[in-house]
């Protein structure tokens, strides 16, 4: 059965978006007021040209897909947000990448309440396997609601980011393995160890590549990368959790792509547009989820 659940979101004390519009975006990130590019955001700003003018930060983006800041005033790279009961190390990168999904706070509701409420009535353990793993938001709400997890991404500097996170919001003694490996391998070697997982996440990127130069495209490697993930869903698998920033992937597309996955199974697919809500209550749309529950 097909759901659509557009997603809204209020923001917590240590992050706000405050507005939006002529493809940018104005956020207060923790001590800072921040603008940097929104390619969604194709309105107009509501707040007046001087409210933009007190950003302490602006990272424009060049022709070469990278960028820099301009800043008004001394400025910590490092500093930590509290938000969706997650306390996080941001770090502004030479990228302008803060490493915060604010979007995906929704998604780590869900997988709280879905892997609590399996726990409420089985007490066995959940495995769950989280791809393209990042920064580590999800693993870290996974693991608030007493899952065991295995976090892996091929970059070293952003698991171990991923474990200060889990070190400042006092998981770092839970079951979490943090792995760095190209997300096809090692799928390719659990399946042929036999080992299966109640939960997966997946988030990948348009293009990546793996500790040893390993190239991912995800009009290539998607669909032997979904193959794998179906391979990977233990007979009582609980969730998959599927969400995507490339353009051109749509809820339905999504939709059609996760049926493949976990057909022949019970649960429902919730789709749905991944949002953050300003103050004003406006939506800025930030990536599309699709997501199966039993």
């Amino acid at each position: 059965m097909l759901h659509y659940a557009p997603m809204a979101r209020t923001s917590d004390n240590n992050y706000q978006l405050l507005d939006s519009g002529d493809m940018q975006k104005l956020e207060r990130v923790g001590p800072y007021l921040l603008v940097r590019p929104s390619p969604q955001a194709i309105w107009n700003k509501r707040l007046p040209a001087s409210e933009w003018g007190k950003a302490d930060g602006v990272f424009n983006r060049d022709s070469e897909g990278g960028g820099k800041w301009t800043w008004k005033r001394q400025f910590k790279r490092e500093f930590e947000v509290l938000y969706s009961e997650l306390l996080l190390n941001i770090k502004l990168t030479d990228f302008g990448h803060l490493g915060l999904f604010p979007e995906q706070a929704d998604q780590w509701d869900w997988l709280r309440a879905t892997i609590r409420r399996r726990l409420l009535h089985d007490t066995r353990n959940i495995y769950v396997l989280n791809l393209f793993a990042y920064t580590g938001g999800s693993t870290l709400a996974c693991s608030q609601a007493g899952a065991h997890l295995a976090h892996l991404d091929a970059a070293k500097g952003v698991v171990d980011w991923a474990r200060e996170n889990a070190k400042k919001s006092a998981l770092d003694e839970r079951p979490i393995r943090w792995l760095v490996d190209e997300a096809s391998k090692f799928i390719d070697r659990e399946v042929r160890r036999g080992h299966r997982y109640d939960g997966i996440i997946l988030d990948p990127p348009s293009f990546g590549r793996g500790p040893k130069g390993e190239v991912f495209k995800i009009e290539k490697d998607l669909m032997p990368l979904l193959d794998g993930c179906r391979q990977l869903l233990s007979d009582n698998a609980l969730f998959m959790l599927y969400s995507c920033h490339t353009p051109g992937f749509t809820p339905i597309t999504m939709q059609n792509q996760l049926a493949d996955v976990v057909k022949g199974r019970k649960g429902k697919i919730e789709v749905g547009e991944m949002t953050v809500t300003e103050e004003n209550g406006r939506a800025l749309p930030s990536g599309t989820f699709a997501r199966w529950s039993n």
